[in-house]
């Protein structure tokens, strides 16, 4: 990116488009902060409070703890009492790995205020970063028993379930996604994976059913079709599986099959291929065998 010939209105209309846009271009913003807007910050008015907020969070990513520790202090001289500076003073020592110093900030946030969301997300990105899985999880339970419309977070206990192979649990966290979502096929493809992940005759059929809703809902899903595939294969060799059906999954099978076919057909060959890898490497989340 130019910075040299910008002028400081056209950094700050950019620096609002990103944070609109909620882009972060960490190293772009440093730059164009310390090249350009750095010496205009008494022209921006309030929105200055924005910019610096942006900035410092742009120099964290950037490790420049110089203008991190001026971006704060400009804004901690301004809102002395402010939760959300105390966040971002959080925020720099997460970044220095002074953790307990991070999350005795957040702690005392979250006492003034049981319902600050962004808080309590920052303890569980704490704990996942010192491989603290079973804090990361007790903590995010206590998040959506207050915010329990929170999609995002209802996938990330899932994920968090998923490497402490707790595929009950996990499961359960993609049944409160369908239930939000209940036409999103990625949440129905999710279900199916942590359900072939399972094993044994009865999860293979719930993960069959899922990935055939998910094909249906978006017939391009390559790693549904696939999943389904499988699914209908295993469950047409297996010998719990009743006539019927196996004439069911046979048939799934064969449409499944054409479908791969056609899309092989009208993607480019090497991009079909590498998605097929793909579907194939995330189709079993763990190392479980089928029964």
């Amino acid at each position: 990116m130019e910075k040299q010939s910008k002028h400081w209105e056209d950094v700050r209309d950019l620096f609002r488009n990103w944070r609109e846009e909620n882009c972060r271009q960490s190293e772009d913003v440093v730059d164009l902060w310390k090249e350009v807007l750095a010496n205009h910050f008494g022209k921006l008015g309030d929105e200055g409070w924005l910019v610096l907020e942006q900035v410092f969070i742009a120099a964290l990513d950037c490790h420049s703890m110089e203008i991190a520790n001026f971006c704060l202090s400009k804004l901690n001289q301004e809102f002395p009492d402010s939760m959300r500076v105390k966040r971002l003073k959080a925020m720099k020592y997460e970044a220095l790995e002074r953790y307990e110093d991070a999350l005795d900030i957040l702690d005392l946030i979250i006492k003034k205020d049981e319902t600050n969301a962004a808080s309590r997300k920052r303890k569980v990105t704490i704990y996942k970063s010192q491989g603290m899985i079973i804090e990361a999880i007790k903590e995010l339970t206590d998040y959506l028993r207050i915010f329990m419309a929170d999609q995002e977070a209802w996938m990330e206990l899932s994920d968090l379930y998923i490497s402490q192979q707790e595929w009950n649990k996990a499961a359960f966290c993609v049944e409160e996604l369908m239930l939000h979502s209940p036409f999103n096929h990625l949440y129905l493809q999710r279900y199916a994976e942590i359900k072939y992940t399972q094993g044994g005759y009865e999860n293979l059929e719930i993960a069959r059913s899922y990935y055939a809703q998910a094909a249906k809902l978006n017939p391009n899903n390559v790693r549904a079709l696939y999943g389904l595939l499988l699914t209908s294969v295993h469950m047409a060799s297996n010998s719990k599986c009743p006539s019927q059906k196996k004439k069911e999954s046979i048939k799934l099978s064969e449409w499944a099959t054409n479908q791969l076919s056609q899309l092989q057909s009208s993607n480019d060959s090497k991009l079909f291929s590498s998605q097929i890898l793909e579907g194939m490497g995330n189709l079993q989340i763990g190392n479980d065998s089928k029964n």
